[in-house]
């Protein structure tokens, strides 16, 4: 199944998703760790893209090592990452009162933030798997006295062993029901993240291709950042509903083990 689009220069750069393209439940998926072998061989700069703010670079390259998938911690772009970028170009020096995990606490501090609950700039939302209803009700309070609200992702549950989990979108409904105020979401299907990732590798739109497994983020994210894109059957999108959606991918592949013959 494939579908092509106008002819482009050779791809010269790559982002590709994590969860459902390289690794599903913590398993390396099938041709992952040849693709980012054949990566590094080309040479070809290329980042590793995750919407979970929960972790450091660091932990995910450890994460990723126990898999069998070797990613150097710089090759790793988390919506933390982009949340703090963005956030060091519109108001660099701030201050703001997070909800999160290390991965975001940490991508702030490494821009120059400083993390307050007394009159913040930004109320900063992240991914947590302990959400206190404490730290809930002050970012509440806060954004009533006139923070702002940024998130770092809208996706509403994520996987775990035992079934879905509460996740950034969910939580960031609740303090929207509660303020009125609507965050703005920094990581994916915000093309945002897309172009400070190529930033971040000195990359070029037209020569940078995306690979995803969803239609509805990376591959909606990656055709609005102007790349070309890679759909792979192997996480959330199945073959039947590509259909539905009113733009199309670059190609549509069974897995990223179909995609090492065109690095």
């Amino acid at each position: 199944m494939t579908a092509v689009t106008t002819e482009r220069v050779p791809a010269e750069c790559w982002l590709t998703d994590m969860d459902g393209v390289l690794v599903h439940e913590e398993q390396a998926l099938p041709g992952a760790a040849e693709f980012l072998e054949r990566l590094v061989d080309r040479g070809r700069r290329f980042l590793v893209l995750t919407n979970n703010s929960i972790f450091t670079p660091r932990d995910l390259a450890a994460r990723l090592a126990r898999t069998g998938l070797h990613v150097p911690e710089e090759s790793l772009w988390t919506s933390a990452l982009a949340t703090a970028d963005f956030l060091r170009t519109q108001l660099p020096g701030g201050s703001a009162y997070v909800i999160g995990e290390a991965g975001l606490t940490t991508a702030l501090h490494e821009v120059g933030y400083v993390m307050t609950d007394t009159d913040p700039d930004y109320v900063v939302l992240g991914e947590t798997r302990t959400y206190s209803f404490e730290a809930i009700t002050r970012a509440i309070r806060l954004i009533g006295r006139g923070a702002r609200f940024i998130a770092t992702n809208p996706d509403v549950t994520g996987p775990s062993p035992e079934g879905p989990l509460p996740a950034t979108g969910s939580v960031a409904a609740m303090i929207t029901r509660a303020t009125g105020a609507e965050p703005y979401f920094v990581g994916k299907p915000n093309p945002m993240m897309f172009r400070s990732a190529m930033n971040r590798i000195e990359a070029h739109s037209e020569s940078t291709v995306m690979i995803g497994d969803r239609m509805d983020t990376d591959v909606v994210a990656g055709i609005e950042a102007g790349l070309d894109t890679i759909l792979v059957l192997s996480g959330s999108t199945a073959a039947a509903d590509v259909a539905r959606f009113p733009f199309r991918p670059g190609r549509v592949l069974d897995s990223i083990a179909d995609v090492i013959d065109l690095v």
